[in-house]
């Protein structure tokens, strides 16, 4: 059981933008917990980072610091597509979500979640959809979130 001083101190962490000093602070390894991902040089973080932000808020990653060890324990990133259906709508993914193992049991991935929800609402969008595994279905559930119909994926070598 946390003490309500835990809690409190999880309140204060904020949800934030990506910065480009993330990636010493184990963003990359807080990804690896997610999916495979592959060590990533510097320069190659700088260029994919300064390309993101290239599309402003059409491609928008969002991260929790823990203020007491500086390190990067939750992320997730939201991009915007815009369609002609809808009266030229907007559809928002939401994708890349983690909460670093030893910090999960603190409302993180619910704050993410509320975080990109509200983004893609802010930008017009008419919906968001986001793919999970059958293990997490319950957890987006309680974000408000449902399921319809099924995911289809074809890989490429």
């Amino acid at each position: 059981m946390q003490s309500s001083n835990s809690l409190n101190s999880d309140e204060k962490l904020q949800v934030r933008k990506l910065e480009i000093s993330d990636k010493n602070k184990g963003f990359m390894e807080l990804l690896q917990q997610l999916t495979v991902c592959d060590s990533v040089s510097d320069k190659e973080f700088e260029e994919r980072f300064r390309e993101i932000s290239s599309c402003g808020d059409d491609h928008f990653i969002c991260v929790v610091e823990d203020d007491q060890s500086g390190k990067i324990i939750a992320t997730g990133s939201v991009f915007i597509e815009k369609k002609f259906i809808r009266n030229c709508g907007k559809v928002g993914h939401i994708e890349d979500v983690v909460v670093d193992s030893n910090a999960r049991g603190r409302q993180l991935g619910k704050k993410i979640i509320g975080f990109l929800t509200d983004h893609a609402r802010s930008t017009g969008c008419y919906k968001v959809i986001l793919d999970c595994s059958l293990e997490n279905k319950l957890f987006y559930e309680k974000c408000g979130y449902k399921q319809k119909e099924i995911q289809m994926v074809k890989y490429f070598n």
